[in-house]
């Protein structure tokens, strides 16, 4: 009982600056394609929005879960203070990664949503509302979890 309220206290700790209730649009394009990222939530269930950097090793032990996750789930990640996005589409390439990213060099796009560190999730219902937020690393059934939670309007 302790111990759970001391990780649920962590918990609340870490995510108080993350932004609540709507998803702020995300218009900028993507690294690959350069097309913007619709201001819509998809009709189809709810998507992950997914912050990371290139030098940020706890992100890399999360990639083969979002990647996975990209697999049955709509999936935006946001690689944060990461360089260009020719140095970001490198190490996307190196890591064997497909994922749609959207370059924030200059932490803009983070500021908007409240993200101070990385990783940092984001589950988001298909009414556009944020559902679920966490910071620090978050396992690959935690996500799938909170994505089913999400579609069932927790």
């Amino acid at each position: 009982m302790i111990l759970a309220a001391i990780l649920a206290a962590v918990h609340w700790y870490r995510t108080r600056p993350l932004v609540e209730g709507p998803a702020p649009p995300l218009t900028a394009g993507l690294i690959d394609t350069q097309e913007p990222i619709a201001q819509h939530t998809p009709a189809t269930g709810p998507r992950l929005i997914h912050f990371w950097a290139t030098w940020c090793p706890v992100c890399r032990l999360e990639q083969g879960s979002i990647a996975a996750l990209s697999r049955d789930h709509e999936v935006i990640t946001i690689a944060m203070q990461s360089g260009s996005a020719t140095e970001i589409r490198s190490y996307l390439a190196d890591r064997e990664l497909d994922l749609p990213t959207i370059a924030d060099p200059n932490g803009k796009i983070a500021r908007r949503w409240g993200v101070r560190a990385v990783p940092a999730n984001f589950i988001v219902d298909r009414d556009g509302q944020i559902r679920h937020r966490t910071v620090g690393y978050t396992s690959g059934i935690g996500l799938r979890i909170r994505l089913w939670l999400a579609e069932q309007g927790w």
